[in-house]
């Protein structure tokens, strides 16, 4: 079944889901949480279109698999195809503003790291990108801070900022189309600020765009 993007007035975006492309320690804290180096360019990496699911339905953990993270992200809707973009170009092309988890076989993806293979089995399975509706671009100013939160339980887990972002999202997107096109329905997640951790059945997940939009799911 084809996957449509919805806007939070509940209208229906126009081109089905591409691909996710994805950027890695973009927040230096959740870099230094995982022990990990700051990079100096961004870590760019791909998920697939059959890894996202709506958030509000209940996120599933893969059995057998180890320990699956959530990250919480900004993810930002393709409007227009993108090559070698100018910022202009970037900004004219995004068509919403929405949140993701980034969900991540941490087991997995540490024992793939240790033998220096390619992660992407554990960050690209099935369900590994719970999608929220999206806030339409017309309604934001882009030049504008954007916050963002989650809470597990009622409890704060994890509070972001486009102003913490190593790489900001215009430049961000444009470093991404020098590398590969970019098309109309494709989404960008911009990376996670610390606070990430390990999912448990039970648990319910609340995430918000501050002032613009709130979410809720639960872990079966």
């Amino acid at each position: 079944m084809q996957y449509l993007h919805k806007f939070t007035d509940g209208s229906t975006y126009h081109f089905p889901l591409g691909k996710v492309v994805c950027v890695g320690r973009n927040y230096a804290e959740h870099a230094k949480e995982l022990n990990n180096p700051v990079p100096s360019t961004p870590i760019l990496f791909i998920k697939p279109a059959t890894s996202v699911v709506p958030l509000t339905d209940p996120l599933v953990i893969p059995e057998g698999q180890g320990a699956c993270h959530f990250e919480t992200e900004l993810a930002i809707l393709i409007g227009a195809s993108l090559r070698h973009a100018t910022h202009e170009q970037v900004r004219d092309a995004i068509a919403g503003v929405g949140l993701a988890f980034d969900l991540t076989l941490r087991d997995l993806q540490s024992t793939l790291k240790e033998k220096s293979l390619p992660w992407e089995i554990a960050k690209s399975f099935d369900g590994a990108c719970p999608l929220s509706a999206f806030v339409k671009a017309a309604e934001l100013n882009l030049e504008n801070p954007l916050h963002f939160s989650m809470k597990v339980d009622g409890k704060l887990q994890q509070q972001g900022s486009t102003d913490d972002m190593i790489t900001p999202i215009i430049p961000l997107i444009a470093y991404m189309s020098q590398h590969f096109t970019l098309q109309a329905g494709d989404v960008v997640l911009t990376g996670t600020p610390a606070g990430v951790g390990p999912l448990a059945s039970g648990m319910t997940l609340a995430v918000e765009l501050t002032g613009l939009y709130s979410a809720e799911t639960n872990v079966r």
